[in-house]
């Protein structure tokens, strides 16, 4: 996981891989209200398959001829995955509406209506208790072996170990380590176009997201991406694949921005408009920030969050060293409704954290976010001082409303009814978590290696 640094459990890893199929990963949010059947807004309990929960609303939000911000969620799912979860549209309160919803099922890419009924509220993210995984690691060490008893020992004994692994966990916690689904894979760029955006480099933020080619990407995106690169934008809108929906986002209003500049170089030069250098073109911040501004908002927040998840993880590193379940004097303590606990003596916070009534904090740095106080504090400051940041960064001048105040975050989640069951094809995992938490955390811990 990026920038995460330090395991809690000593046991041996089990190794092995995930996500072999899609369908070896499922997970199903553990809702905290759940609709009632009257009211004006619209609950859809859907089941999705290598998809992300964006392109399932766009595409709702495409087919109902409205607008996106009309449909809400509690919180983003994997791509790669089965997942269940609910997904909300507003003010639909007529029976013609809801009829259109269900003619819905059946037309939307990878997605079932597994149930479609009213509501009285509104979903909105963060709305749930947490998540519930059920994942099989296979390709364990001695599981290609032509022995069946060598086979059905190696899968036996990872099981064991991964069990008591998940036992310590559930005592301990696990770090809170942001997974990869934040940063991105396998093009990991989300936490660098979000750099840029404090750096208040519009440009370089845009280039970081449409150009910038990975070798861990397909040869397709690689060319579409080196063309931007390269200063041709209509040849690298030509090359962009189906996949590639918010960079053609991006291109459009970038090349529209480039042909009003191209129309009044030809007009003042006197020359054809195929004359024009396209590639000599500077476009304003202007435009950058429009083609930034023509993404859906929760993706264009995902980019200083996404470094702030980055520095989040050298912290938790950090703060995990100096003792998981250990509270520190000078710890900024919150409960589960995220409220900051104050005025205990040392041994109450240290029960209230042995119990998980309470978890220990690490910052989501920003402008106004405190440092905890102590030796905690001072090692939050070296690590922000180490990137060469100051909490004044977060301001991004040129686009204020992506920038972040920061706040506290919990450094270790919860993890609960686990279960681990040896199978024929590996080791079936099953756990459940906070919410905001990611199950690679969690998969990190047992399998030792880095996962995806």
């Amino acid at each position: 996981m990026l920038n995460a640094n330090t395991y809690v459990t000593d046991e041996e890893g089990i190794g092995g891989t995930i996500r072999n199929r899609w369908e070896d990963f499922y997970v199903e949010e553990l809702p905290d209200m759940v609709p009632d059947g009257e009211g004006p807004n619209i609950w859809i309990w859907i089941e999705k398959l290598g998809r992300t929960t964006m392109d399932v609303m766009l595409d709702i939000a495409r087919d109902l001829h409205i607008d996106r911000k009309r449909l809400g969620f509690a919180g983003m799912k994997d791509r790669n995955a089965i997942t269940r979860q609910w997904i909300c549209i507003s003010n639909m309160d007529s029976d013609e509406q809801f009829k259109q919803v269900e003619s819905l099922a059946g037309s939307i890419k990878n997605t079932e209506f597994l149930k479609v009924i009213r509501g009285r509220k509104k979903l909105r993210m963060g709305q749930l208790k947490g998540n519930k995984f059920r994942i099989l690691i296979k390709d364990i060490e001695g599981m290609d072996s032509g022995d069946v008893e060598i086979r059905e020992k190696s899968i036996e004994n990872a099981a064991k170990r991964a069990e008591s692994i998940l036992k310590k966990l559930e005592i301990t916690g696990v770090p809170n380590y942001f997974g990869w689904q934040r940063f991105g894979k396998p093009r990991t760029s989300t936490h660098l176009v979000g750099e840029a955006l404090i750096e208040n480099d519009l440009k370089e933020a845009v280039r970081r997201y449409i150009g910038n080619p990975s070798p861990e990407e397909s040869e397709d995106s690689r060319k579409a991406r080196q063309a931007y690169d390269d200063g041709d934008l209509e040849k690298s809108l030509e090359l962009m694949h189906g996949g590639m929906r918010y960079e053609k986002m991006m291109l459009r209003v970038l090349l529209k921005e480039q042909n009003k500049s191209i129309r009044k170089i030809a007009e003042k030069e006197g020359i054809s408009i195929e004359d024009v250098d396209k590639t000599q073109i500077e476009l304003s911040d202007k435009a950058y920030k429009n083609a930034i501004h023509a993404l859906p908002k929760p993706l264009q927040r995902m980019f200083v969050h996404a470094y702030q998840s980055y520095l989040f993880n050298a912290t938790v590193s950090e703060r995990v060293a100096m003792g998981m379940d250990k509270y520190i004097e000078g710890d900024i303590l919150i409960d589960k409704e995220e409220h900051i606990v104050r005025d205990k003596t040392p041994e109450e916070f240290q029960e209230l954290v042995s119990t998980f009534e309470v978890n220990q904090t690490c910052p989501l740095y920003g402008t106004k976010v405190p440092f905890a106080g102590g030796e905690v504090g001072e090692m939050e400051k070296s690590v922000l001082d180490s990137y060469g940041r100051t909490k004044e960064d977060f301001e991004c001048p040129k686009m204020p409303r992506l920038g972040s105040h920061g706040l506290r975050r919990a450094m270790r989640f919860q993890v609960w009814d686990s279960s681990v069951v040896p199978t024929e094809d590996g080791v079936l995992v099953e756990f459940s978590i906070d919410k905001g938490s990611y199950a690679t955390s969690v998969l990190r811990e047992v399998m030792k290696k880095d996962v995806v």
